[in-house]
């Protein structure tokens, strides 16, 4: 069996921002907390 290589952190983001992407649920999450952490410090 091989061994499992790690990926790289540019491959993870890019992963992640796929995944967000076709999520628009979790996207709309992600942009009220951003809205909400940003608007305190205002």
């Amino acid at each position: 069996m091989r061994k499992q290589r790690h990926k790289s952190f540019k491959e993870l983001v890019n992963e992640n921002k796929r995944e967000l992407l076709q999520d628009r649920e979790a996207m709309e999450r992600l942009e009220q907390k951003w809205e909400e952490k940003h608007s305190k410090q205002a």
